[in-house]
């Protein structure tokens, strides 16, 4: 069987599911998933994007090209890769290139139109660091850097972002600005000729953000179900703006959280 007609599962032979049964980053996670919904390509970071434009392959957005890093371009890896590097992205890819053509072909050429990053911390504007925690010289932590993410977030049409909400990683302040986002809000981005248009959306696991389009800053739009509203403030190292029309995100479907538990994550890695 492909692994279009795999994803399309009968609602007949999904295995009975507990509706209120699954944890804050499945719903993280289902909640990535579902904002691709309609998106054609995507650059796919490591960790927690993987997985979720895994899924959103596999239910929302079945004709998503999946772009990698390492040089695959429409990857559709029969399992879920455990890194850039990982041969099963090659399998049915569209196009295997050098690091260098996929950059300067696909990416600064403008044929990203999402890319789903991650990051150690964030701030408002949903600037993003992944290069230390502390004073650059001396650190507390030394991250992993910046690989691609910097030129990936000034290129890609547009940045979707997941994190798991805590105050160490919403901070009012980086301690590093590793990938850039809105900047200091108010336009800056195309005051510097960034193309891409930034930061759009932030899928956490108490609830999802949206930018103010003349702001540049994130808006809490939906709380994921049994979060409050004061849950996600002790989580934020600043006062997070609020929709109006503040709604509750849908829970996970039973075919959702099959994909996830049976085919994407059994080991329960990323969902746990």
């Amino acid at each position: 069987m492909s692994q279009v007609a795999k994803s399309q599962v009968a609602k007949s032979q999904v295995p009975e599911v507990n509706m209120s049964d699954y944890s804050p980053s499945e719903m993280m996670i289902v909640a990535a998933a579902r904002a691709l919904a309609g998106v054609r390509t995507v650059f796919v970071g490591v960790g927690l994007p993987n997985i979720a434009c895994n899924l959103a392959q596999r239910t929302v957005a079945p004709d998503l090209e999946l772009v990698y890093e390492s040089g695959v371009y429409g990857a559709r890896p029969a399992r879920l890769p455990l890194s850039i590097g990982d041969p099963a992205l090659i399998t049915g890819a569209l196009s295997v290139c050098s690091m260098a053509d996929l950059f300067g072909l696909y990416l600064q050429g403008g044929r990203i139109e999402v890319a789903f990053l991650g990051g150690a911390q964030i701030d408002r504007y949903g600037n993003l660091n992944t290069t230390v925690i502390g004073d650059y010289a001396h650190p507390k932590v030394r991250l992993p850097g910046s690989g691609g993410a910097c030129e990936i977030a000034i290129h890609a049409r547009q940045i979707f972002i997941i994190m798991r909400l805590s105050r160490r990683s919403f901070v009012e302040r980086l301690d590093f600005l590793t990938s850039p986002g809105h900047l200091s809000g108010s336009g800056e981005r195309e005051r510097l000729g960034m193309p891409g248009r930034g930061p759009q959306v932030v899928v956490t696991d108490k609830c999802v953000f949206r930018f103010d389009p003349g702001t540049g800053e994130m808006v809490l739009v939906s709380l994921h179900p049994g979060v409050r509203l004061e849950d996600v403030r002790a989580e934020m190292g600043w006062d997070p703006r609020v929709s109006p029309d503040l709604t509750e995100t849908e829970p996970p479907t039973p075919e959702e959280l099959c994909l996830l538990r049976e085919e994407l994550d059994p080991l329960g890695v990323y969902r746990s």
